[in-house]
Parts: C-alpha cells; sequence; structure tokens
C-alpha cells in the first residue's frame, strides 16, 4: 500500500493520477456523490443549439430561470434567488447574517465552518451519535440550543451520514430557533436522491417561518458541478434583497440560464434518475446489511456511510484496495466525529457497483 497523508475529495483525480500512476479517465469516482447517468440527452442537444446565447447578456434579474426553478420546488419565483454555485450562496448569506458563533450539526461538509470562519465567526458543533445510527435526537438537540448561537447550519440529507431530518422534526428545530433568534441555513444539496423527499423537503416550510434558508444546485442531481448553478429558496423578503444588493451581476452565464431552464423540466431525466438511485440504493444497502465486515447506516442520499468492523482494516486500506481496481471511495477520517473506521460511497451504475460490492465485500 502507498503510505500518503492525502484524503481525497470527489474532485481530486489529477492527484490520484499523480500518487496511484491511473489515468483519471479511467477511475470511476464513488466519491464525488454525482448523478451516475452524466448530462441528460436533452440537455446536451439543447446546449448545442443554443450556443449563441453566449453572445448576449443574460437577464440581470434571471427571472425565466427562477420561474423554472420555483415551479421544480414548488414556491414563488420572488422566493428564488439564484447564484455561482451554492458556494457563492453560502458565502452571500454568512457575509451578510455574519454570525457570531454557529452551530453546525456533524459531521457534515467543512465549507460551512470555513466561510463562517473567514466571516471572524466560531463554529460549534453537535455531533450525530453513532449509537443513535448518526439520526438527529431532535428532542435532546433542541435542548442545547441558546440565545448565545446566531446561527445554525443543517445539511439534509447529511454528507456524509446520508441520515435525514423529516420536515415535521424541522418545525421543531424552527420554533425553537425563533425563541432564541437562531436564523437557519439548510442544505439540501441531496434532497431529490431522497425516496421520502416529500417527508424531509423544508420548501414549504418557508412559507410559515422566515428564519430558514434553503440552498440547492445542480451538481449532484443534475450531473453537472462545471455548470457552477446554485439557488436558495426563502420567505425572507429583507433577506433576498440584501443578497441581491451585495451579489454581482451576472454570476450565472448564459448558457447556464439555458442550461437551468432545461434541466428542471426535463421529467423523463429525473424520473430515470430516481428510479435508479432507489432501486441500487436498497440492493447496496443490503448487499452490506449481510456483511459481518461491516454496518451500514440506512441511507437517504445518493450514497451511504459504512463502518467497518474488522479490526484488521482501516478506511485508508479499503481506499488503496478500491482505487487499484480503479474505483474512488471516500476515506472518512478526516471528518469530525468520524476515524479510520469509516468509508463513504456514492451509487452509481448497477455494473460499476457490482465491481464495488466484489472489491469490499469479497476480498480479503
Amino acid at each position: 500500500m502507498i503510505k500518503h497523508k492525502d484524503h481525497f475529495h470527489g474532485s481530486d483525480l489529477e492527484k490520484i493520477e499523480e500518487i496511484y500512476g491511473i489515468k483519471k479517465e479511467e477511475i470511476v469516482s464513488f466519491s464525488a456523490n454525482v448523478n451516475p447517468l452524466g448530462v441528460s440527452p436533452l440537455l446536451r442537444t439543447t446546449l448545442a443549439d443554443k450556443i449563441d446565447a453566449i453572445t448576449t447578456y443574460p437577464d440581470r434579474e434571471y427571472t425565466s430561470l427562477r420561474k423554472c426553478i420555483a415551479a421544480y420546488c414548488g414556491t414563488d419565483h420572488e422566493n428564488v434567488i439564484v447564484g455561482n454555485g451554492s458556494t457563492e450562496l453560502i458565502s452571500l448569506f454568512i457575509q451578510i447574517e455574519h454570525p457570531k458563533k454557529a452551530m453546525i450539526i456533524g459531521p457534515t461538509y467543512s465549507e460551512y465552518e470555513r466561510e463562517i470562519s473567514l466571516g471572524g465567526g466560531t463554529t460549534l458543533y453537535y455531533p450525530l451519535r453513532e449509537k443513535d445510527d448518526f439520526r438527529l435526537d431532535v428532542n435532546d438537540f433542541i435542548s442545547h440550543l441558546n440565545e448565545n448561537i446566531d446561527l445554525l447550519v443543517i445539511c439534509n440529507p447529511n454528507n456524509p451520514t446520508s441520515s435525514c431530518i423529516t420536515s415535521a422534526d424541522m418545525r421543531h428545530i424552527l420554533d425553537a430557533c425563533k425563541e432564541y433568534d437562531i436564523y437557519v441555513m439548510v442544505d439540501e444539496t441531496y434532497v431529490e436522491f431522497a425516496e421520502n423527499m416529500e417527508e424531509i423537503d423544508s420548501v414549504p416550510l418557508t412559507n410559515y417561518y422566515n428564519n430558514i434558508v434553503i440552498l440547492r444546485g445542480t451538481s449532484k442531481f443534475f450531473a453537472a458541478p462545471g455548470l457552477r448553478l446554485g439557488y436558495a429558496i426563502t420567505g425572507n423578503r429583507d433577506l433576498i434583497k440584501a443578497i441581491n444588493t451585495r451579489k454581482n451581476p451576472w454570476t450565472i452565464n448564459s448558457l447556464a440560464v439555458v442550461a437551468g431552464e432545461t434541466m428542471f423540466s426535463d421529467t423523463a431525466y429525473i424520473k430515470e434518475t430516481k428510479d435508479l438511485i432507489t432501486k441500487e440504493r436498497a440492493r447496496m444497502y443490503q448487499a452490506f446489511c449481510e456483511s459481518p465486515d461491516y454496518k451500514v447506516y440506512k441511507p437517504s442520499g445518493n450514497f451511504m456511510l459504512v463502518r467497518i468492523l474488522r479490526n484488521d482494516l482501516t478506511s485508508q486500506e479499503l481506499f488503496d484496495r478500491a482505487i487499484r481496481e480503479k474505483m474512488m471511495i471516500r476515506d472518512c477520517s478526516t471528518f469530525p466525529f468520524l476515524d479510520n473506521k469509516y468509508i463513504r460511497f456514492c451509487i452509481m451504475n448497477p455494473e460499476d457497483n457490482d465491481r464495488l460490492l466484489h472489491c469490499l465485500l469479497n476480498n480479503e
């Protein structure tokens, strides 16, 4: 095994190529959590047909795009803000709210803490517990909220645990946060992959609560991370005005507008994605449930977290085993509250999933 201290993100294929000598084009990334169908055929043809869109500036208000997003999400287009990926919107939101003390439910995506730190704030983590299968104990969590916290960050479904919070529980959280004047930022990057999406979608709550903003993007579900198209939904018009005032004009390019207006109404692709992920997720979950070497946590996203039960095996060793077979999984030892006994991988096409199952379950 190559000894190294690198922990690779799903986009780090160049580093993999350098260290392992494997061409990045040959690697199946089970680490990036991107839709295995790739870009939809409709989007490919539409972008080719409308390439001349780049000869003009997009609408400064992105009205048509925001209406498409609103129809897709079931909200009013006035509640929608678009940005250059959800990362731009996270940054803008934190700049505006300028939290002094934030609470993050972890383990989770590291960018939240980074942005809060850049704004001069400090971060507390509320840990999801392994004994609860990384599912949130809502009553216990609420008991840890207080008036010193001004921002709560929730990833739902959560990365890397793939656990979720129902909208009923989210209501309890929002009510408690309202008492303490805490704003809630919910990252729903993976919500469209959830089989029970209607039970965890927080968009309807924006009609009743003004202390919530929801972030989504097109990188994962629509397999378009390079498009850099993200959006936020909130019923707080003051926040929308503040973000639009601060946001640079035309951060969404003309082709991204065309792409967005196409993909959100591409019902055939959306259904095919949901059907594939639902079927393959259940199959892979069952396979790991039957293995004595692993404990798998019930997933809601298009990925699953697995704990290694064997004493003679680590997450880095499994990463190494998989990458030598040109498959990249995530070594989760760098996530808060996890160690070198956890791996994460996403759901891919059936043939690739079979290869990964054989690699992780059958090799000694």
